[in-house]
């Protein structure tokens, strides 16, 4: 693969609430508009004042609009006020959109996201919304129930739509914040058939009974004919270390799951890929040295991502390598300093692929870039 052009799709504006701008997603409507979706805030670490902005182009990245902010929180039915962390859209076939909004409670202010002492998340759901304009205007968000998984649930990614329609909600369970018993960590699927009205089948993808290894931040791919390809971010809370990119792949559109695999390569991934060529393409951030996001491909389902197939994408200019050794708080709070990261990806129909992602002097300003490779 090589890169064919990029550039920046909104440069964080110091001393602002869009200071730092994270967690991209893009996507390709009917159109052919790309649709860059982010989170944007004075900081990293922020909760006040977070929220989820939209920005297209219609000229192949040349210009991008101002960036919108067409989502508001609903409040929950019990009364919790929410805010917006992140969002990310999918084409469904009918041409409209559905955006995937993370939702959490921010009945609190003073609460940071993450719970130190206990290791647990603020209530944090689900909510979408659709635009049948391509995402000019949108329905108001709308809070889904994910029974039975009644727990802090973070979107990890897009909406996947299969071939018959049928949609794909990709999340993580946490737990409450409060609660003091150990952190049983899953990355789950709920399913709809129509539409998005109704999610009423789950299944979950990873889970480790002793509660050690964390497969964070799944990516799901889809591959065609209900082949899915997961990659997971994976960490070893035991010996306080990241572990290389797992994976698992499904043959019945995400409710059957081969053994986990280690796929051989260090990094957190972006959504897999599958190339003209019938190659699947890997984009993903690596931390071992110098910060950068990389590209990779494999010819065996993802078996293998051979060393030569590598290209770097964006080499960043400070260096932020994960530790070698740490407790849970300090991964977390390693995190917020993250000035590279989270890529996202999207395939446009000559073949070629859209890779965003966030990049900065450091972790609260932070800018979010775009690029275009050819496979």
């Amino acid at each position: 693969m090589k890169i064919i052009d990029g550039g920046i799709v909104f440069a964080g504006r110091k001393n602002t609430q869009r200071q730092s701008c994270a967690f991209p997603g893009i996507c390709r409507t009917h159109t052919g508009r790309w649709i860059c979706s982010f989170r944007a805030a004075g900081s990293k670490a922020a909760t006040v004042g977070q929220h989820v902005l939209l920005s297209w182009s219609d000229d192949d990245g040349r210009t991008w609009s101002s960036p919108s902010e067409p989502f508001r929180a609903p409040a929950a039915e019990d009364g919790k006020v929410g805010i917006l962390r992140t969002g990310h859209l999918t084409t469904v076939p009918d041409g409209s959109l559905i955006a995937v909004l993370s939702w959490i409670d921010h009945s609190n202010p003073s609460l940071p996201f993450f719970n130190e002492e206990t290791e647990g998340l603020l209530d944090t759901r689900i909510a979408l919304a659709s635009s049948t304009d391509n995402g000019l205007q949108w329905s108001p968000p709308r809070l889904m129930t994910p029974r039975p998984f009644m727990v802090p649930s973070p979107t990890t990614g897009p909406l996947v739509c299969l071939d018959n329609g049928d949609l794909i909600c990709q999340g993580e369970l946490n737990k409450p914040y409060f609660d003091t018993q150990p952190w049983h960590h899953q990355s789950v699927l709920v399913f709809s058939r129509d539409g998005g009205e109704t999610w009423d089948e789950t299944c979950v993808v990873s889970d480790d009974p002793r509660r050690r290894v964390f497969y964070w931040d799944q990516r799901l791919g889809y591959l065609g004919a209900n082949n899915l390809l997961d990659v997971f971010w994976t960490f070893d809370r035991v010996e306080g270390q990241y572990l290389n990119m797992h994976a698992r792949e499904s043959f019945d559109g995400g409710h059957h799951w081969s053994e986990t695999w280690d796929t051989g390569v260090s990094g957190q991934p972006a959504t897999p890929v599958l190339l003209g060529d019938g190659r699947i393409a890997l984009v993903y951030v690596d931390r071992t040295t110098d910060p950068c996001i990389n590209v990779r491909t494999s010819n065996d389902r993802g078996r293998s991502w051979p060393d030569e197939t590598e290209i770097t994408i964006f080499q960043a200019a400070r260096r932020e390598s994960n530790s070698d050794s740490q407790s849970m708080r300090e991964a977390w709070d390693e995190m917020y300093g993250f000035a590279l990261g989270l890529p996202s990806t999207a395939k446009v129909p000559n073949g070629d692929l859209l890779v965003v992602f966030y990049e900065g002097s450091t972790g609260d300003e932070t800018n979010i870039r775009w690029a275009r490779l050819k496979a």
